[in-house]
């Protein structure tokens, strides 16, 4: 039985890697075709990734967004978590299934709604237009994962800094912020992964002159079938593993939650 429960969670793994299993070959490959098992082993498609000013100006303006968004995804976070785990108000549950709504609206609606919103405003195709949407796609990431952190965290503490003489933000600066790190932490990197990632929505939003990688990438594909995407991929793969082992080997997984 052991044996078999062995092999299924192996078949299971495999079909959940198999994307990654295939591409990182493919990106090594020396010919224009995608092939998982490539006949010669070549750096061509990283360098003309490198050589595509397109891609790389992508790059550039998806890592500023990410951490950006990130920067106002944690901040805002941070005090909407607060809000709905300290405090005892009307509405508290109808406030906290707004705010954790994008996790569940397609994104496609998502994204047609800030269009919409963004050009009666004045604001469409612009980078803060591309900020406030990224803030909205990861916000409900960074409060689940610091709602997780307060409510894991000794309230009792808090209070006894606070009959102590501590102000409460005093009290919040310097017991709340150490002990609410870990998921911060947490919160930031899953909201930048999260940001770096979007598409869907990003392609309601951007024009010729403000291209995320995502979106050029996903244009890159319509009239090339190169393995350079893959290549892409693959860097993105190994930037993306080293978020999370560093959120291992600095706190790790335990501590989050």
């Amino acid at each position: 039985m052991k044996r078999i429960a062995l092999a299924v969670n192996v078949l299971i793994y495999l079909f959940i890697l198999s994307p990654i299993l295939i591409t990182i070959p493919a990106s090594f490959n020396d010919s224009v075709l995608v092939a998982a098992v490539p006949q010669h082993l070549s750096l061509r498609w990283y360098r003309n990734f490198l050589a595509t000013p397109e891609l790389v100006g992508a790059m550039g303006l998806s890592f500023r967004l990410a951490t950006v968004s990130t920067v106002f995804a944690l901040v805002l976070g941070t005090l909407a978590a607060l809000a709905l785990v300290r405090f005892r108000f009307p509405g508290r549950n109808t406030a906290r299934a707004l705010v954790m709504s994008p996790m569940v609206i397609p994104g496609l609606i998502l994204g047609l709604a800030l269009l919409i919103f963004f050009t009666r405003v004045g604001l469409a195709g612009s980078f803060t237009s591309l900020v406030l949407a990224h803030v909205v796609v990861a916000l409900p990431y960074s409060i689940r994962m610091l709602t997780a952190g307060l409510q894991g965290m000794d309230s009792a503490l808090v209070e006894a800094a606070m009959s102590l003489g501590a102000r409460p933000t005093v009290a919040f600066r310097t017991v709340t912020l150490p002990l609410l790190k870990s998921a911060m932490l947490a919160s930031a990197i899953f909201a930048f992964v999260t940001s770096l990632d979007e598409l869907v929505v990003t392609l309601f939003l951007t024009g010729p002159r403000l291209s995320t990688l995502p979106v050029e990438m996903y244009n890159y594909i319509e009239v090339t079938s190169d393995p350079t995407i893959a290549a892409i991929s693959v860097l993105l793969i190994v930037f993306t593993s080293a978020l999370v082992l560093a959120l291992e080997k600095l706190i790790g997984f335990g501590a989050v939650t």
